[in-house]
């Protein structure tokens, strides 16, 4: 049938053939949808690292109560990366292919369970199986949510992003803070248990159904733009996904990944390097903060960091990720120097390098996934984001294999 595409013939007794302009989607559904997807994945981002931050710091009050060992605490950094490590590893193998509905129920009731376990803890290990939920909830969220930015706007990468990073921030001061506000632990663990719900309601009730994103027809895209994903078609049906690439295909596909990949390992290599086996080294006595309250602002100023710089893509945008991952590295060597040699005559030199070690880890991650958005085809852009995954718990595991023995082995020295 002849025409132009996007309009309608009408034929009028005196002028003939008329084009008459298709009716659209009104800019405002199109607005609410594009708000309703960005406020969406930050909760998700918020809500998947939330639970996390928060159990593990109640997790880890938890075991100092019980006054235990420096394996056990070893034990807590293992049952925290192996979960999520283990679960990554297997999303280019075909993870990330199960539907994601059930995985989000699945991130869900895992984080509300690690909250209960860890709040009615008489044991290790009932604490250390908290950990271990926490962890499922967390890596299996990632592998799924990231895959999900797959079938909408790229713009909702920075959202997760900037999501995930406010998590760290919140969640932990939002710990603190109840707990000095007199809540005991228990108590305060158990008034959290709506995350959880938050991270449900958000997928099922606030992102709209990905078929919005590329409508086929004005109806359609009307009808989806207004529509919550619950009772409808799932992403995994549509045309663009990943389900139909052969093993060959993706093995081509993750060669090609391993140039954002790589750089990434080395950013979370360096900075958790810097995070576990440093930062208790980095003590001041020059200064009014005891070694605990030290300990406690470095750790805030580099949540800060990483949130500031994994909410930045709209300001920033970096190509080459390779030059942040030397920058963390030079900033691995100038800190460990310190520690060895005692060069830094402030606490606030510390501080700086601290904020800009979380900048750097941020901008990292965001613009490590966002270039991966851009620069892969609709059919693999699925299976890359699940892939890319892998980098940040590879690179933390790492560096826990070397910081740990070296941060015993500077505190025999001292």
């Amino acid at each position: 049938m002849g025409g132009c595409a996007g309009s309608r013939r009408r034929f009028s007794d005196s002028e003939g053939e008329e084009t008459v302009p298709e009716p659209r989607l009104p800019l405002l559904d199109h607005q609410g949808a594009h708000w309703k997807n960005a406020v969406g994945f930050w909760l998700l981002g918020l809500c998947n690292n939330f639970s996390y931050v928060v159990m593990l710091s109640a997790a880890h009050d938890i075991l100092s109560h019980e006054r235990t060992s420096g394996n056990q605490s070893h034990a807590v950094l293992l049952a925290d990366i192996l979960p999520t490590l283990v679960i990554k590893l297997l999303a280019p193998l075909g993870l990330h292919l199960l539907p994601y509905s059930p995985r989000v129920l699945v991130s869900g009731i895992c984080a509300a369970g690690s909250f209960i376990l860890v709040a009615f803890s008489h044991s290790v290990g009932t604490s250390l199986c908290g950990v271990v939920f926490a962890s499922i909830s967390s890596g299996l969220g990632e592998v799924t949510f990231l895959s999900l930015t797959a079938f909408y706007p790229r713009a909702v990468i920075s959202w997760w992003s900037s999501g995930t990073g406010g998590a760290g921030l919140l969640g932990a001061l939002s710990y603190l803070g109840l707990t000095q506000a007199g809540l005991s632990p228990q108590q305060t663990l158990l008034s959290m248990l709506g995350i959880p719900a938050l991270l449900l309601a958000s997928y099922f009730l606030l992102l709209t159904s990905p078929e919005a994103q590329d409508p086929g027809g004005d109806k359609e895209a009307e009808s989806a733009a207004r529509q919550p994903l619950i009772g409808t078609e799932a992403p995994e049906s549509k045309p663009g996904s990943s389900s139909s690439l052969s093993l060959r295909e993706r093995w081509t596909v993750f060669k090609g990944l391993l140039w954002y990949i790589v750089p990434l390992v080395v950013v979370y290599f360096a900075e958790y390097f810097i995070n576990q086996g440093l930062f208790e080294l980095l003590f001041f006595r020059n200064t009014s903060l005891s070694h605990a309250q030290q300990y406690r602002w470095y750790q805030m100023l580099y949540q800060a960091g990483v949130f500031a710089s994994r909410s930045s893509l709209r300001c920033c945008r970096i190509r080459f990720t390779w030059a942040l991952a030397l920058m963390q590295c030079l900033n691995l060597a100038f800190l460990l120097a310190d520690v060895w040699f005692g060069f830094l005559p402030s606490i606030y030199l510390v501080f700086l390098i601290i904020l800009y070690e979380g900048l750097l880890g941020g901008a990292a991650y965001v613009n490590t996934f966002h270039n991966i958005a851009l620069e892969t085809s609709d059919e693999h852009r699925e299976f890359a984001m699940a892939a890319t995954c892998i980098s940040d718990t590879l690179g933390i595991s790492l560096s826990g294999l070397l910081a740990l023995p070296l941060h015993d082995f500077l505190c025999q020295l001292s």
